[in-house]
């Protein structure tokens, strides 16, 4: 684990403008002939009442340790580090370290780690900058990345209390989608097992820079303290989940009959339909998760 160095005296004593402001980004950008990395999906948030809203809706106080996965050049770090108590940044890019040492030089509490958040092992770092205690997630994440980060920190049960995220809009809707709408999946199902999804914002292209080519929007996404279902086998669940919506055209009955991770016969599922009172032509994107969990524990049976 490779952390930031010290900035130098000069630099210290230089008290920054918010990168919030467009024209000191791009200063920034200039000074260090810094490109951005397509492969590691880089846009930076360039609106100062988008970042107060995301710290807002995450309710950064100084009693928070925050993860921040993706910090960039520090714009929203700059934010976190006024309220939090504690900033634990982790960048994957290299390039960006000489620049995060200068524009985080004016914060004590900002702790910045050069790795890929997805190889990082979060319980120990809040064991060592919380005392284990639950963190707070915030980040503006990479959009090609944003649900095996997000999926990552849930099933691994690491102490966190709540992701503030900006993710894609579609993304956002899927998360929040309820049964019977047409964005409503595995995606929304797996995310509400775990957390009560809350959209905070729509944030448009104009916010950041460069311009994606898409609409984003900022979720809150809380952890439940006990899940909202109980259910015996949760990987069994989760199989049942996305073999139910990787053929959103069939039945569910199909859609399991057909599928390679479900062992259960055809005979077997038509019992497990009959015993909990599914009709034989019920379609997975009409059940809730509590019945999802039922379904999956009568599998637990076979």
């Amino acid at each position: 684990m490779q952390e930031i160095c010290t900035a130098s005296q000069t630099e210290r004593q230089e008290k920054m403008e918010k990168l919030s402001n467009p024209q000191k980004t791009i200063e920034v950008i200039k000074k260090y002939d810094f490109a951005f990395q397509k492969k590691f999906g880089q846009i930076f948030l360039i609106d100062a009442h988008v970042l107060n809203k995301i710290i807002a809706s995450a309710d950064i106080t100084k009693d928070d340790c925050v993860l921040e996965i993706g910090p960039g050049i520090g714009t929203m770090t700059q934010y976190l580090a006024e309220a939090a108590g504690k900033v634990v940044a982790v960048e994957i890019d290299r390039n960006l370290i000489p620049i995060l040492s200068e524009t985080l030089a004016d914060y004590e509490n900002v702790t910045v780690i050069n790795e890929d958040v997805l190889k990082l092992d979060i319980a120990k770092l809040a064991d060592e900058y919380n005392q284990g205690r639950p963190i707070k997630v915030v980040a503006n994440l990479p959009y090609y990345i944003t649900t095996p980060i997000i999926m990552g920190l849930f099933e691994s049960h690491v102490p966190v209390k709540s992701i503030t995220v900006m993710v894609q809009k579609e993304v956002a809707l899927r998360m929040q989608a309820g049964p019977g709408t047409k964005d409503y999946g595995a995606l929304s199902l797996a995310v509400q097992f775990y957390a009560e999804p809350y959209i905070v914002a729509n944030v448009p292209p104009n916010c950041f820079m460069p311009r994606p080519n898409v609409g984003s929007a900022v979720i809150r996404l809380t952890l439940h303290e006990n899940p909202p279902t109980t259910v015996k086998d949760e990987s069994l669940m989760f199989r049942i989940i996305r073999a139910s919506f990787n053929q959103r055209r069939k039945t569910l009955l199909n859609g399991l009959n057909n599928s390679p991770e479900i062992a259960a016969t055809k005979e077997q599922i038509q019992t497990a339909f009959e015993k909990l009172g599914f009709p034989a032509n019920v379609r997975g994107e009409t059940l809730t998760l509590k019945e999802f969990a039922a379904l999956a524990d009568e599998f637990a049976e076979f």
